[in-house]
């Protein structure tokens, strides 16, 4: 097995895969919403066993979930409005082109 190709040998690069991050992104805060309520019905317990920072983590995971969601949302919402102009209308097309 060689581990270095010229670039006469070499292929082309794959376009890039897809990928939808909302669904992580819930899924995780789903995740850490989940332990904050198992923590805080035993939360006693658990500060007996002196582990009560678990309560400050799972908040602090679930509000950075639900931050990434926003932003990944935003960002969808901006790259959608490039792609479709400004104003909603096909890229190419300005406001004097409309049919009167």
């Amino acid at each position: 097995m060689r581990l270095w190709l010229s670039e006469r040998e070499r292929r082309p690069d794959p376009p890039p895969a897809r990928a939808d991050a909302r669904k992580a992104l819930a899924a995780g805060t789903a995740l850490w919403l989940a332990l904050l309520v198992a923590v805080l019905v035993l939360r006693d317990g658990l500060d007996e066993a002196a582990v009560g920072l678990l309560v400050p983590t799972a908040v602090i995971g679930a509000v950075l979930g639900l931050a990434g969601l926003v932003v990944v949302q935003l960002r969808r919402r901006r790259s959608a409005r490039a792609i479709t102009g400004r104003d909603g209308e096909a890229p190419g097309r300005s406001a004097s082109d409309a049919p009167r």
